[in-house]
C-alpha cells in the first residue's frame, strides 16, 4: 500500500497537476493539504474517474484537507479534539479498509505560527499539545496509524538547507522541535529519516528568491509512523521533480510504501 501526503497550495489551481501526478505515481491513498476550498466546490470529478473514493473537510480560501483511497474509506471524522472553539479545517482522520484490517489514516495541516511573537504561535503550540493527545489515543489501539501531512516543524539541523536562517521562525524555534521530538518519543516513527540520513530530502521551496533554483528547501512534510506501520514499512520518496511542473505547489508528495495487502 502506498500512502502519500501532499500540500497542494489550492486543490482547484493544482487539480491538472494532481492527475498528473496520481497517474504517474499511482498511490494507495493521498492525504491532501491546504486544498483551500468549501466541501462543495472540491473538484471530485477528476479524482473519482482515476479511481478515487473521497473525504474532505475544507473552508473557503484557507487551509482545508482531504484524504483520497482507492479502497474504502470508513469512520470519517473531521477535526482535531481538545478545541471545540478552533474552526479552521486542518485535520481529517479515517480507516481505509484492507485485505486483513484496517489501517488508521490523519491527513493534517499544522498551524504555521508566525510571528512567533502572536497569538498565531500560541495556538500552534496548543494545537501540537491537542496532536499529542491525539497520538497517544490512537496508538492504544495498536493498529496501523498514518499521521501524514505538513508539520510546519522543521525536526533538525539537516532538515534544512541553511539551518541559521530559520533560527527565529516558528517553524524551527525549539517549543516548536521539542513537540515534533515528543510524537516520535510516544512511539511514532519519522519514515523518511527511518530509511535516510540524508541532508537534501526537502519537500519545500519558497516561491521567493530562487529557492528551487537554488535548492535551499527545507523538509516539513512528515509521514509519521505507528509501530503496527513501522513494521510493514517497505520504502519512502519524494517526489521533488513535481516542484520543476508548470504552476506547482511550492510543497511536493512524500510517500511511504507499506507491505499490506
Amino acid at each position: 500500500m502506498r500512502i502519500a501526503t501532499w500540500n497542494v497550495n489550492s486543490v482547484k489551481q493544482r487539480i491538472g497537476n494532481l492527475v498528473a501526478w496520481l497517474s504517474e505515481r499511482a498511490p494507495d491513498v493521498v492525504c491532501l493539504q491546504e486544498t483551500k476550498c468549501v466541501d462543495e466546490a472540491f473538484p471530485r470529478e477528476p479524482l473519482e474517474a482515476l479511481g478515487y473514493n473521497l473525504a474532505v473537510h475544507g473552508q473557503k480560501t484557507f487551509n482545508g484537507v482531504a484524504i483520497l483511497s482507492k479502497r474504502p474509506i470508513e469512520d470519517v471524522r473531521c477535526g482535531l479534539a481538545g478545541d471545540d472553539g478552533d474552526d479552521h479545517a486542518r485535520f481529517l482522520e479515517a480507516v481505509v479498509s484492507t485485505g486483513t484490517g484496517v489501517v488508521r489514516i490523519a491527513s493534517l495541516y499544522l498551524p504555521n505560527g508566525n510571528p512567533p511573537d502572536t497569538d498565531k504561535y500560541t495556538y500552534k503550540l496548543k494545537w501540537m499539545d491537542r496532536l499529542l493527545e491525539f497520538a497517544r489515543e490512537r496508538l492504544a489501539l495498536e493498529e496501523p496509524l498514518v499521521m501524514a501531512g505538513d508539520y510546519n516543524v522543521i525536526p533538525t539541523t539537516a532538515d534544512a538547507k541553511h539551518p541559521a536562517a530559520w533560527t527565529g521562525d516558528a517553524l524551527f524555534l525549539p517549543p516548536t522541535r521539542e513537540r515534533f521530538q515528543a510524537l516520535v518519543n510516544l512511539g511514532l516513527t519519522d519514515a523518511l529519516r527511518a530509511t535516510s540520513d540524508a541532508r537534501d530530502l526537502y519537500t519545500f521551496w519558497d516561491y521567493q528568491a530562487g529557492a528551487w533554483q537554488k535548492n535551499n528547501g527545507i523538509r516539513i512534510d512528515h509521514l509519521l509512523l505507528s509501530p503496527q506501520a513501522v513494521d510493514r514499512l517497505a520504502g519512502t520518496g519524494i517526489d521533488r521533480h513535481v516542484r520543476a511542473w508548470e504552476k506547482p505547489s511550492d510543497h511536493v508528495p512524500v510517500y511511504v510504501d507499506l507491505a499490506v495487502e
